[in-house]
């Protein structure tokens, strides 16, 4: 029986993709740091707990687990991979959407401003 999508999100660890946004955001002249701003902006975490969760190869189960997700996490709007985030039913699937949307939005060139929806 194969793994429904929701399922795979959940179990693929936070450590096997963070090298793939450190690429996506380098590569259009943007920084780690930029990106770490942002996941500390969605989760709540410090650069301690980002590194501690790398560092035991936590699943985006455990990590959003133990994220105080941004109060303005529900303004991140828009598509990724052909899905509107604001519509994703499951909860995990959705954090995990959130998080993709803010990195491609920092890929892309938007100003920190509008990517932290601060306007």
């Amino acid at each position: 029986m194969s793994k429904t999508t929701d399922q795979r999100i959940a179990e693929m660890t936070f450590s096997s993709v963070y090298p793939h946004y450190v690429t996506k955001v380098e590569k259009k002249g943007r920084t780690e740091e930029e990106l770490l701003e942002v996941i500390k902006w969605l989760t709540g975490f410090d650069d301690k707990k980002i590194q501690t969760l790398i560092n035991k190869k936590a699943n985006f189960q455990d990590f959003f687990q133990q994220a105080n997700l941004n109060p303005n996490a529900h303004l991140i709007t828009g598509l990724i991979c052909g899905i509107r985030v604001e519509n994703i039913e499951n909860p995990l699937s959705q954090k995990v959407r959130y998080l993709d949307k803010l990195v491609d939005e920092l890929a892309k060139g938007k100003k920190m401003e509008k990517i932290l929806r601060q306007s």
